[in-house]
């Protein structure tokens, strides 16, 4: 291998990109409109959300109870005169829950017995729903309380749960999904560039002159790799800045420990571009290749944004083969928890192995042939 030769074709490479606006909007704009489409889009809290409420006998206690409901940040409480014109209300999506406080509500809280209320619940959104009903036994549990300190009296239950929120103690779902995204920014950046760029030279007859120049294959690939990975290096660098200073999500471990991770996973995402790109020697296919086999698995199969433990058995067993998978887990493991070091020493090491594995085989099918 020649230093000389080398140091040519990233300098050429580093032209190329200058000259290619397109390089650079996939490595910077890119992220940025991501980052700023699914940190201020995107969220999975539910709140301010518009419950039905209806009291069959106004009384202080139900105005205590509904008064509770009222400061509470997750709901937006509607006032309505009879459960049927609540459930029209539930229809038509105008709200999503119902609370109904029948007849007999105050007589039996106070005689001292069990007090229910009625709860109807959207369920078209299951997720909405479970989270909507947990908010309501929590407002339901603490009127309990006061109520139980109002009076004087010890609040008797057979349990009492004191629960401890680690590592997202604001439960902010901006918090994982903003780290889980600089994973699928990466992945997409990383195998987007790579294999177009290379798709590009075959395209335009450039990569034919290469060919007939005395560089070898290990310079070519490396003259694509160093370029694109101190590019998606900075893209990384920039979605990290906006993640920490303008969404405001904790960065708790090693920033350079970050770094280390990253590379290695854009190392794997390069050489995924690279491999897409010894395949498919058209842009449009390479791009439309590079979106399924590398984006959309990362995007699904990660734990972005589904949780892994919760599909079903062969689907965990594919999420393996996903890079993004090892990567989501290092982001939301430093960001949130700090270094731990068994999640982050494994899933580093699954990085490399699939880093070298790719690279090893686009080295092995890349030959100075046109065919």
């Amino acid at each position: 291998m020649s230093l000389q030769r080398l140091r040519a074709l990233i300098h050429k490479e580093f032209l190329q990109i200058l000259r290619d606006p397109s390089a650079i909007a996939i490595a910077f704009l890119m992220p940025m409109f991501l980052l700023f489409l699914f940190g201020y889009g995107v969220s999975l809290d539910a709140r301010h959300v518009p419950v039905a409420v209806v009291v069959d006998h106004p009384t202080p206690q139900t105005s205590a109870f509904v008064g509770g409901l009222q400061e509470s940040p997750y709901f937006r409480p509607q006032r309505y005169d009879s459960i049927q014109r609540a459930q029209h209300a539930l229809l038509d999506r105008q709200v999503s829950a119902i609370l109904w406080l029948r007849g007999d509500f105050s007589r039996q809280v106070l005689q001292g017995n069990t007090a229910s209320i009625g709860v109807l619940v959207n369920g078209v959104d299951a997720n909405d729903a479970r989270i909507v009903e947990g908010y309501l036994q929590g407002v339901w549990q603490n009127w309990l309380q006061q109520t139980a300190a109002d009076a004087g009296k010890p609040l008797l239950v057979p349990v009492r749960v004191e629960s401890r929120i680690w590592f997202n103690p604001a439960l902010r779902s901006r918090d994982y999904l903003v780290p889980g995204l600089i994973a699928v920014i990466m992945t997409l950046t990383g195998a987007l560039l790579t294999a177009l760029v290379v798709a590009r030279e075959w395209e335009r007859g450039s990569m034919e002159a290469l060919m007939a120049s005395p560089v070898t294959m290990a310079e070519i690939l490396l003259g694509k790799l160093i370029p694109y990975f101190l590019l998606g290096m900075g893209g990384m660098l920039l979605s990290v800045a906006l993640a920490v200073w303008l969404f405001a999500v904790p960065l708790v471990g090693s920033f350079w420990v970050l770094l280390l991770c990253s590379s290695l996973f854009l190392l794997a995402a390069l050489g995924m571009g690279l491999l897409i790109s010894s395949v498919a020697r058209n842009q449009f296919v390479a791009g439309q290749i590079a979106i399924i086999v590398t984006f959309l698995p990362a995007f699904i199969l990660s734990g972005f944004i589904f949780d892994i433990q919760s599909m079903p058995a062969p689907i965990q067993f594919i999420t393996h083969i996903v890079a993004a998978r090892y990567f989501v887990s290092i982001l939301q493991t430093i960001f949130l928890a700090g270094d731990v070091w068994p999640i982050v020493l494994w899933n580093s090491l699954a990085l490399l192995l699939m880093a070298m594995f790719f690279l090893g085989i686009t080295l092995l099918r890349s030959r100075k042939r046109l065919d």
